[in-house]
């Protein structure tokens, strides 16, 4: 007897074409999944233990290298076009954060989860032109670029700024310095008996950290002095001053003395300037101030002026009597004082802590705290000492400026590299940059570049290669080599610390140059998204600017698809460059032009 089908053909049929299409159906949502926009690795994700990195994220890219490239990216509403994503206090809100406003909690970095992230490029001001080009930008913009006037109306009686036509104009003038801040530059020289009165001390002066620093004047009228500043604000009510300062092409970042640790190594400059920057250096027994000596190096200068230093008030002069005993029990000793300006210089050695009554506050920190520890790590109230070789040498023992840019820096030791390594370092550098520049001669100009960020700066080489052009370097240095960024502030340079899985604390279109070293592999290997990153980088890059890119081949094939959609296609060139020390395998080197958009 035969067996009798339980399945007709035409059923089977069926059945298997059921199942292909819920297979395809699969496989697009997984195709779509992986290129969505801020795509993260779960915490439950299998890890590889071979080659680092989640499999599932690996998995991703190798599906992703074989994808379709993206034909656009959403452009996003023109009410986000200066958005600054960890810094949107719409984010806070609506996330319901709870933040101390007395701290200040609300102007520090909130950075928004996968899920709302503006995955879209950030469109410029209606009108938006091509920066003026520095030099002449130190002193006017155009006001398309930044379409903010309220500052030119609320300090006019201090020559900020002044609207003229269709540009904005910049004075010099600031809160302290109505005059200029060219004139009260010299005017501190002269209290502090420099040579010459220039403000670089003989090229002993050379980090200058600028808080609360308005559109940046101070700062710019430094450079004159070869002095290069720091200059940091908040977001705040005045919230487009450092916006205004990038556009300059001045040396600037957002940033707040709130709760958090400024991302800067310790003992990074030789003097911090506070001109009537509004700070109540008092609270909380004295942190804020607390902080500032943690970043000032041995002797260092705190230039305070300030409307209370003199007053003939009663609460006005109480509150400089408390001032002065803070720093007194600092160990800080006044080293000039002129009218409503003082200025306190930090000890050379361990010598004034070490006599101090045990009892006294604020206590010396503990052995164990890490003064270079800086990546969201909370302010401390305590006196970093120095350690037994900075005490024994009486300093920092820096060559002065602008020797110090090639010379070997003592704290070499502390990050296990060698003097023969830092020089090597410096070398290869200057070559990769020469190479850079040979594949760039065709479309750039002499002005082509003012404000010019290294997203992976190690040991500050790449900008050491770029000293003698017209540029200034933001050094930045990725979480997991943060130690590496006080031998960038001992070379007489700039920078901060950054996690690239985040959006950088900056406005859209402040930078001119981006330069990207094994940046993208580092984020691969952490399971953050390529894309995300790509999306991060346009939004503060300034339209006809570059990007350089020099990564593994794998990374830059991936990278090549985005290119068109991204409007970084105005022009392109991808080369193998030569092989060096600092190669970790086969790379390639591609740059690209963004275009200026039409409207």
């Amino acid at each position: 007897m035969k067996h009798r089908n339980d399945v007709s053909f035409p059923k089977l049929l069926k059945s298997v074409l059921l199942g292909l299409t819920v297979c395809l159906g699969l496989l697009c949502f997984y195709y779509g999944w992986s290129f969505a926009p801020g795509s993260r690795r779960s915490d439950h994700e299998e890890f590889d233990p071979v080659f680092g990195g989640s499999l599932a994220h690996r998995r991703r890219r190798e599906a992703e290298a074989e994808a379709e490239p993206p034909k656009s990216i959403p452009i996003c509403d023109m009410q986000f076009s200066e958005l600054i994503p960890c810094l949107d206090r719409n984010l806070i809100y609506q996330l319901k954060l709870k933040v101390n406003l007395t701290l200040m909690e609300h102007y520090e970095r909130h950075c928004p989860p996968p899920e709302r992230r503006y995955n879209c490029l950030i469109p410029p001001p209606l009108g938006y032109k091509v920066p003026v080009r520095w030099p002449t930008s130190r002193d006017e913009v155009w006001k398309a670029n930044i379409p903010h006037t309220s500052l030119a109306e609320e300090k006019s009686d201090q020559n900020w700024m002044v609207v003229n036509g269709d540009k904005i104009n910049f004075p010099g003038g600031g809160t302290h310095f109505h005059t200029g801040a060219d004139k009260y530059i010299v005017a501190l020289s002269k209290m502090l008996k420099f040579p010459d009165f220039k403000f670089n001390n003989g090229g002993n002066i050379r980090n200058v950290l600028d808080v609360g620093c308005g559109v940046a004047s101070f700062g710019a009228y430094l450079l004159s002095h070869h002095v290069i500043a720091m200059s940091l604000a908040p977001n705040d009510a005045h919230e487009n001053q450092i916006q205004f300062a990038l556009e300059r092409g001045i040396p600037a970042t957002l940033g707040i003395l709130g709760t958090k640790r400024l991302t800067y190594p310790s003992r990074s400059f030789e003097l911090a300037h506070c001109s009537r920057c509004r700070i109540d250096w008092l609270q909380r027994d004295g942190i804020l101030l607390l902080e500032l000596d943690r970043l000032l190096r041995p002797g260092g200068y705190f230039v305070y002026t300030s409307p209370e230093a003199y007053a003939h008030d009663p609460e006005n002069q109480k509150i400089w009597n408390a001032m002065s005993d803070l720093s007194k029990r600092m160990c800080w000793k006044v080293a000039a004082k002129k009218d409503q300006s003082v200025v306190w210089a930090k000890p050379l050695t361990n010598s004034c802590y070490l006599k101090r009554d045990p009892s006294t506050q604020p206590p010396l920190c503990n052995s164990d705290d890490d003064p270079d520890a800086i990546w969201n790590v909370s302010m401390k109230t305590c006196i970093s000492q120095y350690s037994a070789k900075v005490h024994r040498d009486r300093g920092s023992r820096l060559a002065p400026w602008p020797q110090r840019l090639t010379t070997p820096p003592p704290r070499l030791e502390e990050i296990g590299v060698s003097p023969e390594e830092f020089q090597e370092d410096t070398s290869i550098w200057h070559f990769r940059v020469i190479e850079y520049w040979k594949q760039m001669k065709s479309v750039i100009q002499r002005n082509s570049f003012r404000n010019v960020m290294d997203m992976n700066s190690q040991l500050g080489g790449f900008a050491t290669a770029l000293n003698g052009k017209d540029v200034w370097v933001m050094n930045v240095a990725p979480v997991h080599v943060s130690a590496k960024l006080k031998i960038v502030y001992d070379r007489g340079l700039i920078g901060t610390v950054h996690d690239w899985c985040e959006a950088f604390s900056t406005y859209p279109r402040t930078y001119d140059l981006l330069h990207a070293w094994a940046v993208f592999s580092d984020i691969e290997e952490r399971g953050c998204s390529a894309e995300d990153l790509l999306i991060e980088m346009d939004r503060i890059l300034r339209p006809n600017g570059f990007v350089i890119i020099r990564d593994k081949p794998s990374v830059i094939n991936y990278i090549r698809k985005f290119v068109t959609a991204l409007k970084w296609d105005d022009w392109l060139s991808e080369v193998e460059p030569r092989v060096d020390a600092l190669s970790s395998g086969e790379e390639r080197v591609l740059i690209a032009r963004k275009k200026l958009w039409d409207d």
